[in-house]
């Protein structure tokens, strides 16, 4: 089995999760998403998903952009995800797709209050999203990150991944992993699925502010929490101007799917020795520490899903 669901009200094989061609979330990318990642720990026997009840606040809060609101009750969505991890029965790393979207009206015509709200998830294994064994190659990207007043970026809207996937493709088309997307202003924003940290040359751990259109992360929120607590940082949010990133002594990009990914070079100019540098190595360690809840004094941002006895189903 590729992967489980659970789809109108019942768990299923992922290929038999169908959504109707009519459906406001496919014809005009009405809905909103979170990309969830579960870790096995072999010993333990549990997937152990990070910071989920956080995920799942944000996407109700993304929702109700879009005035969807019949699904608002965290407690339930946090159990639905855990069942669906445990009946997934995968004994590796998994990713899990929660979506609440507007499904298919009685006619036609764009808008949210037309369809009714419904409620989706999906889960199946997953690796390295980015390369995880050496620095990225950034660019920065001609496409511009959509302003608050057009999509707002704070809430994950699925039609608003055009403009990533628009960056993105531009960046691997022209031989980079990753891109920098810029505001409408002109300052740095975020990369395509990721937000971006620079260490300037003083040492202080820097990144955008929440007002510079970027999706404000979890793994984000982690990764500030762990360099002022864990190694007495100095974090500071702010407007970043591109010419930054350039001087930077390190940079990297971080996300559910990234995790912590350090920029080797951007736009052909190295960031500090081209390598990982000490900041995102040990920000790197710290995270993976925390994310399989092997990091004391952080055991809270688990959810721990003890699978089934026996073969993997």
């Amino acid at each position: 089995m590729q992967g489980t669901a659970y789809f109108d009200g019942e768990f299923i094989d992922l290929r038999e999760a169908k959504v109707s061609v009519r459906s406001h979330a496919f014809n005009y990318g009405i809905s909103v998403f979170e990309g969830i990642r579960g870790y096995w720990v072999e010993a333990a026997g549990e997937v152990r998903i990070f910071r989920l009840e956080d995920h799942l606040r944000r996407m109700v809060s993304s929702a109700k952009l879009l005035q969807m609101n019949d699904f608002q009750d965290v407690e339930w969505l946090t159990q639905t995800c855990c069942d669906l991890i445990r009946r997934g029965d995968f004994r590796e790393n998994v990713y899990l797709r929660p979506i609440l979207y507007k499904d298919a009206p009685d006619g036609l015509g764009v808008r949210l209050d037309r369809a009714p709200d419904a409620f989706l998830a999906y889960l199946f294994p997953q690796g390295d999203y980015v390369p995880a064994d050496r620095p990225l190659r950034v660019g920065v990207g001609s496409w511009r990150r959509l302003d608050d007043n057009a999509i707002p970026a704070r809430g994950k809207i699925g039609g608003a991944y055009v403009n990533a996937a628009l960056a993105k493709t531009e960046a691997v088309q022209r031989g980079y992993d990753e891109c920098v997307m810029l505001t409408q202003a002109g300052t740095v924003a975020e990369g395509s699925t990721e937000n971006i940290f620079l260490v300037d040359q003083s040492g202080k751990l820097v990144t955008p502010t929440t007002t510079d259109d970027i999706l404000v992360g979890i793994t984000r929120d982690t990764v500030m929490h762990l360099a002022r607590q864990e190694l007495d940082l100095e974090v500071e949010e702010r407007v970043v101007d591109r010419s930054e990133l350039y001087r930077a002594s390190e940079v990297f990009l971080c996300g559910t799917g990234a995790e912590i990914a350090a920029a080797g070079e951007i736009d052909e100019r190295q960031v500090g020795t081209g390598k990982i540098g000490p900041v995102t190595q040990r920000l790197r360690e710290l995270y993976a520490e925390a994310v399989r809840g092997q990091l004391a004094g952080y055991e809270e941002w688990n959810t721990r899903v003890t699978l089934p006895r026996g073969e993997p189903g």
